[in-house]
């Protein structure tokens, strides 16, 4: 199955060729750049030259739900990550702010780069990070982050001491949705006897699950709660960063497989139909074995030879 992009790619193909031009040569002028890029859970990036500095470069970026996650540490996070390329005083209308100057860029300036193209997934790091290092330290199942990463689905952690349980409630517009989710989903129950060292997945429709009973989880015929066990094994120090890749994109990853399935069995039936349609055609009698016989207007028949 195929992985989507943890990082933004439109924002890699904006800042390499600037950054590179300047590199090549300081004193041309890099072209003038002011976009924006939609991304997935609703993230909308803004690159832009502040004050029309062409050697200047802010990267922007807007979250729904980062006001949540800030009650679980994103701007310590954020900080330790980006360093003096995160502006205290962000751009208007906008939660996250990096700012590049392209004559100053160390020689790793790619990394940086790759770095402020996952600048949405490090707004969501800074959840998994505090309950894994919360699971580390003994668990507390009092706490529970409950971030609406849309407008009507949620995220909800909780830290254990042996585990961490990750749940996303999935929303589902299409009742076939529905159907071909549930079969998909079936895959991860059957992946984790081949991989026993997977994370355990846990399926429910309508219902949430009796962690989250109670609280304000939707229950309604076209809402699904799906469940990840992470063990130590998967929230250690060596293996959260590629965790944290996998799982926040969970959401998405499943509905683009959804609508690849559809396609695929669409594309299925097209050319099944296809075929029928060729051999009914065959199988049609062709005009000189046909009836000869021909009315005339008068209601006479006659047949031509």
């Amino acid at each position: 199955m195929i992985l989507l992009e943890v990082n933004n790619q439109c924002v890699v193909e904006t800042l390499i060729p600037r950054i590179e031009s300047v590199r090549q040569d300081p004193n041309s002028k890099p072209d003038s750049v002011d976009i924006k890029v939609a991304d997935f859970d609703g993230a909308i990036y803004h690159i832009s030259n502040p004050g029309q500095d062409r050697f200047v470069i802010w990267v922007s970026i807007s979250l729904k739900f980062f006001k949540e996650l800030e009650d679980h540490g994103a701007h310590d996070l954020l900080k330790a990550r980006y360093g003096n390329y995160l502006l205290d005083t962000t751009e208007p209308g906008y939660n996250v702010t990096l700012c590049y100057r392209l004559t100053d860029l160390p020689d790793n300036y790619k990394e940086l780069v790759m770095q402020a193209s996952m600048l949405k997934r490090n707004c969501f790091a800074c959840v998994f990070e505090k309950y894994f290092n919360l699971q580390a330290a003994g668990g507390d199942a009092e706490q529970r982050a409950v971030i609406h990463y849309r407008d009507d689905e949620t995220l909800y952690v909780e830290a254990l001491p042996d585990r961490v349980t990750v749940i996303f409630s999935v929303v589902f517009r299409d009742p076939d949705d529905i159907i071909v989710g549930k079969v998909f989903l079936q895959e991860f129950v059957e992946s984790r006897r081949d991989f026993n060292q997977a994370p355990q997945v846990l399926y429910s429709h309508k219902n949430p699950p009796s962690s989250i009973a109670g609280t304000d989880a939707l229950v309604a015929d076209n809402v699904a709660y799906v469940t990840f066990v992470l063990f130590p094994r998967h929230t250690s120090p060596e293996a959260r960063d590629k965790t944290i890749d996998l799982v926040h994109m969970f959401r998405n990853y499943l509905h683009y497989h959804i609508k690849c399935s559809k396609v695929y069995i669409h594309m299925r039936m097209r050319a099944k139909t296809n075929e029928f349609l060729s051999i009914l055609n065959r199988a049609r009698p062709s005009y000189a074995n046909e009836q000869k016989e021909k009315k005339t207007m008068s209601g006479r028949t006659f047949r031509r030879d």
